[in-house]
């Protein structure tokens, strides 16, 4: 007992790239200009969306959101990281492990929720055009958008409690580039086997469902553009759709290989990389992709700049 409260006492060594010092020295500007521009791209984006009132659209909501998400995500890791990178004292307080843990998992269970909100919303939009703000009423989005955080806290809440319950024996180096759920149940020398399967189902549930959720609604989508006459009128519904469905093959490809397998069988290097791609690079991605394929918010984002250059008008 004594050797497994040792790791609540002292914390963990975050190696993360430790033993590739060149390597490190690199990802560490890297990595800090990402979460730079992640930042401002994100922001960007709730501001047009909270500005302009041609946003104040279903979908602009749940970008907005997602631009929330991406920016408190790439937070709960990118800062504790990029301090570890630049010491060569690698201690993360247990505490410190402890939050990143729960906030991590549970915004990125959010994320994974809110795509799925996000591909229904497309539905609608190209599905039931007559409907759609029938359907997609500011009650429901809100309860849609809610659904997506709470039910991230939730899994974090039960998933994290489960892990962190493993003894760990003393073992205080954590070999990956922030607290994670897999990684912990990997360092554990106790049996595992109910924690693998208690997060093999909740990767089911936030990975396996919505992404077949996803695939049913835009299986729909495809039928309801083919049949659209007019060419133009293809190429701007498949030009909305399309950013969305990047996003979606991007952040879930990276997270089910991370998350589907068994913890034990993952590669360390690997799963780093993969880990470093959906928690720095995905969320940079999301506001470069909207803003370069959708003319709305490029108008919004030039109005605002404009204005804020020529400043308030004189009467």
């Amino acid at each position: 007992m004594e050797e497994t409260n040792s790791s609540s006492e002292r914390g963990f060594l975050l190696l993360g790239f430790s033993d590739q010092p060149r390597l490190e020295r690199l990802l560490f500007v890297v990595i800090l200009v990402f979460y730079l521009l992640n930042l401002l791209g994100n922001t960007a984006i709730i501001l047009v969306t909270c500005l302009d009132p041609k946003l104040h659209t279903p979908m602009y909501f749940f970008l907005s959101n997602l631009s929330w998400v991406d920016i408190c995500f790439t937070t709960s890791v990118a800062p504790q990281l990029l301090v570890t990178m630049n010491k060569k004292d690698k201690t993360m307080s247990y505490g410190g492990c402890v939050a990143q843990l729960y906030v991590a998992m549970g915004l990125g269970s959010s994320e994974c929720i809110l795509l799925a909100v996000m591909a229904f919303d497309r539905y609608a939009a190209v599905c039931q055009p007559l409907r759609y703000m029938a359907i997609m009423h500011p009650r429901l989005c809100v309860s849609l958008a809610s659904t997506a955080w709470l039910s991230g806290l939730v899994t974090s809440l039960i998933q994290c409690s489960l892990t962190l319950q493993l003894p760990l024996c003393g073992h205080r180096r954590l070999d990956h580039i922030f607290c994670e759920v897999p990684v912990l149940i990997k360092m554990a020398c106790g049996d595992t086997t109910f924690n693998e399967a208690q997060l093999f189902v909740a990767s089911v549930v936030f990975l396996v469902v919505p992404v077949s959720l996803i695939l049913v609604s835009y299986g729909f989508i495809t039928q309801a553009v083919l049949r659209i006459k007019s060419a133009a009128g293809r190429r701007k519904t498949f030009g909305t759709c399309s950013s969305h469905l990047l996003v979606v093959v991007i952040f879930y490809g990276t997270i089910i290989f991370m998350y589907l397998q068994p913890a034990k069988s993952r590669s360390k290097t690997r799963g780093k990389f993969v880990s470093l791609f959906y928690t720095i690079v995905t969320p940079l991605l999301n506001p470069v992709i909207y803003t370069l394929r959708n003319k709305d918010v490029k108008g919004a984002l030039r109005a605002l700049i404009v204005g804020n250059a020529l400043g308030p008008r004189r009467p």
